[in-house]
């Protein structure tokens, strides 16, 4: 659990709510075997990563099964490939267009951690796209009453990449020290002012952009316009690693309302 527990609030929740608005819900059976499938495909994503980066971790999150001593390096690299198998033997349960979602995802994940992807900030941004999207696509098909995916649902997961591409860099404020002594080139690390500024844009101008887009209420709009505005001018402002935390939780905030604004298109339910 201690492997998944600090990204249930950057994946977990912001896929499953994802799923539960875009697809929509089509029963709770439907929507057990999306969390179950989310959370052991994040699974496999976490071991992958935090395998290779016990160093980077010992300094931003020393409680991490690695750097806390709970596992050493060569148990982890094998739970690597077990998670893999666990991945594949999930999706496999429901279907041939599951397992593809997963190898896509796997191959994401290799990208990102084997081949070294992580560390050059537009290399990581574009495997981020193709980790949060095929996250989305597979917790959509497994929460709606088909594995068909609508127009609702295509357009909302292409949105929803081109925003990660221009957003991620939130994650990567308050693990600046750690991502240095590893030699990665993040965003914030290759020109920490611009990213700054870049947030705040980025934030404001996408809050503004699909509050018009999914014609979102003038009360809620408003509302998610302030709020984006806010997180992003936080990034910008405050810039303690502890302020930098804080603003990424908000940021996953965030991100969860972004993805629940998709069926407002079937239930209007942001009418006001």
């Amino acid at each position: 659990m201690l492997f998944t527990v600090s990204d249930l609030k950057t994946i977990l929740l912001p896929v499953s709510a994802f799923a539960c608005a875009t697809a929509p819900i089509h029963s709770f059976d439907r929507l057990l075997h999306a969390l179950i499938w989310i959370w052991i495909h994040q699974l496999m994503c976490n071991v992958s990563n935090q395998a290779r980066t016990r160093l980077e971790d010992a300094i931003n999150k020393p409680w991490r099964p690695l750097p806390s001593g709970r596992i050493s390096e060569p148990q982890a690299l094998v739970l690597r490939w077990v998670t893999v198998g666990a991945a594949f033997s999930c999706s496999a349960i429901h279907g041939g267009d599951l397992m593809l979602t997963t190898f896509c995802l796997f191959l994401t994940t290799f990208a990102y951690d084997e081949l070294g992807l992580a560390g050059h900030h537009i290399a990581k941004s574009v495997c981020n796209i193709g980790g949060y999207t095929t996250f989305e696509i597979g917790a959509t098909k497994l929460m709606g009453a088909t594995h068909d995916l609508d127009n609702v649902s295509v357009t909302a997961v292409c949105i929803s990449g081109a925003l990660i591409f221009t957003t991620i860099q939130a994650q990567d404020f308050a693990d600046v020290e750690g991502d240095a002594i590893l030699g990665r080139k993040t965003f914030p690390i290759y020109a920490p002012e611009l990213c700054r500024i870049a947030t705040v844009i980025a934030m404001s101008v996408w809050s503004l952009f699909l509050v018009s887009f999914w014609g979102i209420g003038t009360v809620s709009g408003a509302t998610f316009v302030v709020f984006g505005s806010f997180v992003g001018s936080r990034y910008y402002f405050l810039r303690r690693p502890d302020d930098d935390k804080l603003s990424y939780l908000l940021y996953n905030i965030w991100l969860t309302m972004v993805h629940i604004m998709p069926n407002h298109a079937r239930t209007q339910l942001f009418a006001y």
